[in-house]
C-alpha cells in the first residue's frame, strides 16, 4: 500500500495543497480547545485523576490527527486521524463502565467486546444507511444507552450524557451533508462536524470528570 498516496474525500478539497481544506484543518483547534479547558480542571484535582488525563490527551491528539489529515491527505494522515478516534471511543467505554457502575475489570473489558462485535456486525448494513458516518452510529447508542442505564442511579450524570448525544446527532447530520451540499457549498459542512464533535467531547469529559467528584 501507498501511504503516501493523496485522499480526496471531502468537499473543500479542490486540489492536493496543504491549505486545500482550511476550514477543515483550522477548526481542529476546537479539539485542542476542549482538552485545554478540562486539563485546567484536572490540574487543580487531588489526588490526580489520571484516566481522565488519558481521555483528554486523546482528545488533543484527536485535534492532531484529524489536522493532518486535512492538510496532507495521505493515506498515512488518514490513519492518524480515525485511529485516535476509536481508541477514544473503547477506551471511553471501558472507562465510564469502571466509573459510573464500579464494573470490574475483567466485566469492562466484555462490554467493550461486545460493542466492538456488535458495531463490526452492523457495519454494512450502518454505511449503506448512513455513509461513512455509520461508522459512528454505535457511539451514539453507547451514549444513549449508558444514559439510560443510569437515569436511575445517577441522573446528573444520565442527563449528561443525554446531552452529549444529542449534540452528537447533530454533529454526524452536518458530517453527512458535506458531500449533497458542496455544489452550493463549496466550503461544504465537515468544518461544523469538527466544532459540535469536539462540543460532544467536552461534554463526555465533563460528565467523567463530575462522576469522580459526586463520588
Amino acid at each position: 500500500m501507498d501511504w503516501f498516496r493523496q485522499v480526496d474525500v471531502y468537499c473543500e478539497r479542490a486540489d492536493a495543497s496543504f491549505w486545500a481544506e482550511p476550514l477543515n484543518a483550522i477548526t481542529n483547534i476546537a479539539f485542542l480547545i476542549a482538552a485545554g479547558l478540562i486539563a485546567l480542571s484536572l490540574a487543580k484535582a487531588r489526588p490526580a485523576d489520571l484516566p481522565a488525563w488519558i481521555l483528554t490527551g486523546l482528545v488533543a491528539v484527536i485535534g492532531v490527527g484529524s489536522f493532518l489529515f486535512h492538510t496532507l491527505a495521505t493515506r498515512w494522515a488518514l490513519l492518524a486521524d480515525v485511529l485516535p478516534i476509536s481508541i477514544f471511543i473503547y477506551s471511553y467505554l471501558f472507562l465510564a463502565m469502571r466509573r459510573f457502575f464500579g464494573f470490574r475489570i475483567i466485566s469492562a473489558i466484555g462490554i467493550v467486546v461486545v460493542f466492538g462485535v456488535i458495531s463490526y456486525w452492523w457495519g454494512e448494513p450502518l454505511s449503506f444507511a448512513f455513509g461513512s458516518t455509520g461508522s459512528y452510529v454505535p457511539a451514539f447508542l453507547a451514549m444513549v444507552i449508558t444514559g439510560l442505564a443510569l437515569l436511575g442511579k445517577e441522573a446528573g450524570t444520565a442527563l449528561g450524557l443525554f446531552g452529549a448525544a444529542a449534540v452528537f446527532a447533530v454533529s454526524m447530520s452536518f458530517r453527512m451533508l458535506d458531500a449533497p451540499v458542496c455544489a452550493e457549498f463549496p466550503h461544504g459542512t465537515h468544518f461544523i462536524w469538527h466544532i459540535l464533535n469536539a462540543t460532544t467531547l467536552y461534554i463526555l469529559l465533563r460528565v467523567f470528570v463530575r462522576a469522580r467528584e459526586r463520588g
